[in-house]
């Protein structure tokens, strides 16, 4: 795990279980110049933290909308410098936004090998309740874009009721951002031919989830900081 100043910790075993890939897949990613090299320790052990299980993730992520591995090198030298984890999920959530529902039952040892974890009953449990997973039989259906997801929630010093409270302010929300801007749009184009409204929503969409992500990020930055000042004493800007 990463301590609460964000040292790396994972050893490479460690990292390519997180990431669900082999250690060689690993090491051929950090020898491709993908992955930054890690913190050497004592005995020159490398360690590794959240930037590079989200870079892995990241290539992952390119790797299912089937970019070539030449492809993904373009992609991630094009990142600007200085990139951290969260810079880093952002990219991977307008890329995964494309994806289709990838919805596929599972056994219980096959999501431990999709969450890159060992899973107790209880985590599960709180992945379904949560609508991560859902039972079926003895085995379990998956939203393969969505089990890191809810796996990583498993991780947060959050309790069940404010996640599920968070996620229907995001599905209310999303939803509400959603109609607005279909409504703006369709004023735009209600006079032009059908092919050209096709071709514009094409074109519209990603840049829409990109400016959506960005802009939700930045605005939750900077109240996550007031948050730190106001807890410190400090007056907000």
């Amino acid at each position: 795990m990463t301590t609460g100043t964000e040292e790396p910790t994972l050893t490479i075993d460690e990292l390519a279980a997180r990431a669900g890939m082999t250690v060689r897949t690993v090491r051929f990613y950090g020898t491709k110049g993908l992955l930054p090299p890690p913190v050497l320790g004592p005995r020159r052990v490398g360690h590794y933290g959240r930037e590079h299980l989200a870079r892995l993730e990241l290539i992952e992520e390119l790797q299912r909308q089937g970019l070539t591995l030449a492809a993904v090198e373009r992609y991630l030298h094009r990142l600007p410098p200085g990139v951290d984890a969260q810079d880093l999920a952002v990219h991977r959530a307008v890329v995964a936004s494309w994806a289709p529902e990838a919805v596929e039952t599972v056994t219980r040892a096959e999501l431990e090998q999709r969450a890159g974890r060992e899973l107790s009953d209880e985590d599960v449990e709180r992945l379904a309740r949560m609508g991560f997973v859902e039972y079926v039989g003895p085995d379990v259906r998956i939203d393969t874009g969505l089990l890191r997801l809810g796996v990583r929630l498993l991780e947060m010093p959050l309790s069940q009721e404010a996640i599920l409270a968070a996620r229907e302010v995001l599905i209310a929300h999303s939803r509400a951002a959603a109609h607005e801007l279909a409504q703006l749009f369709r004023g735009e184009v209600a006079e032009r031919a059908a092919s050209d409204v096709k071709s514009l929503s094409a074109e519209m969409q990603p840049l829409v989830v990109q400016a959506l992500l960005t802009t939700f990020q930045r605005s939750m930055q900077q109240e996550l900081r007031a948050w730190v000042k106001a807890a410190e004493g400090e007056e907000p800007e």
